[in-house]
Order: C-alpha cells, then structure tokens, then sequence
C-alpha cells in the first residue's frame, strides 16, 4: 500500500511498488529523502516549494504530493521516452488501468513482477536495448496534444498508447508522434520500442487490462 508522510506544509506519498530505483530523490534532496534513515522521509526538511518541485521530476512517479494551491499538473505535450537498456518513461495526461497519473515508467523487459511498471527486473535480466532506436516515420500529432492518454495493456501482448504522444529517444530525438501506437512489453521485438507481434513466437505471458 502506498504510503503518506504528512508535514506542515506539504504531504509526500510514495508507491514502492513502482520505484525504480534511480536515487533521483535522494541525489536532489537527501536531507528530505534518506534510505538509510527511519521514517525516511522528512517533508518538514526544506520548503515545501523545494519538494513539490523535485517530486515533479521522479521518473517513475513512485513520489507524489499534494500541497494547497499547488497541485501537479500534466506538461502541454504526452512524451514517452526510451531509456537505455530500461523502460518506458511516460509523461502526461495518463490514464492507467483507469487510474490518471502524470508520470510513469512501464517494462519493455518483459519480466517485470508487477505489470504493466517497472520494477527494476531488467537490470537482474541483463536487458539490452538502445535509447536511440530508428524513427517510426509517424508525424501525426492530433488535435490536442494534451488529451487524455489511454495506456492499454492486451493479455499476452503489446502496450497499446491511445491518445496524443510524442516519443523521444533518450537524447530528446522525436522518434514517432501520433494518437494510436503498439509498444513492446516482452523485451523480444525487433523494432524497439515498437511492437512486431514477437510475443507471440517467444510465447509471452502478462496480464491485461479488464
């Protein structure tokens, strides 16, 4: 479950099950964020300005906060950006097993524990795939950039991206842009990050949205 550490100004929440690890937290703040301390987060440590906007740059959107007068908004544009070797950094008007969330970090390993996120198993897997992949060619960018989206996960199968979204290497490189598109998830396509139906020859097995 996830859990809620309330200060004066400021209550931080934190979902372990999608952390991924990638310290951004604890590099940025450590006197707020601290592994090795109990309670580990003090949101009393600095102004709650300082927090809200770290918290507003967590990859995986494990940290979330809720301050009056200063919610998180989604940014002006959907971006999905392929990271090296890892998942699928997801930043937006997202909807996720019906739940809005504004940023997010998807498996594209295949062996991830808690589908459709990331938790960390590629690293254990020795996963291998660029950040720069080719261009999908796609320049489609919809009517609204900011629209709602929809991130679908089909039974034994690919990702689904319904919506405006921008897709960008891990350098910034526009790479696809459109309002429907297949990702991978069982870490075997390839054409990274796109899905090429390889699920089905490797047999892949996850779960999908009701």
């Amino acid at each position: 479950m996830p859990k809620t550490y309330t200060g004066k100004d400021i209550a931080i929440g934190f979902d372990m099950k999608r952390c991924i690890h990638s310290r951004n937290c604890f590099l940025k703040l450590p006197n707020v964020f601290d592994p090795d301390r109990r309670p580990w987060v003090d949101p009393d440590a600095v102004p709650a300005e300082e927090i809200a906007a770290m918290i507003r740059t967590c990859p995986s959107g494990a940290l979330t906060f809720s301050r009056e007068g200063a919610e998180e908004n989604p940014p002006g544009i959907n971006r999905m950006t392929v990271q090296e070797n890892g998942p699928n950094a997801y930043h937006g008007n997202l909807r996720i097993k019906g739940e809005p969330m504004t940023r997010a970090t998807l498996c594209r390993c295949g062996k991830s524990r808690n589908m459709p996120f990331c938790d960390y198993s590629h690293v254990e897997a020795g996963f291998e795939a660029t950040g720069e992949p080719a261009p999908s060619g796609k320049d489609a960018p919809g009517e609204s950039p900011r629209e709602p989206l929809e991130i679908i996960s089909h039974e034994n199968g690919s990702i689904e991206a319904r919506g405006a979204l921008e897709i960008t290497s891990g350098t910034g490189k526009r790479l696809h842009r459109g309002t429907r598109v297949f990702l991978c998830r069982c870490g075997q396509s390839r054409n990274k990050p796109f899905c090429d139906s390889s699920h089905k020859a490797a047999g892949f097995k996850a779960p999908g949205d009701a």
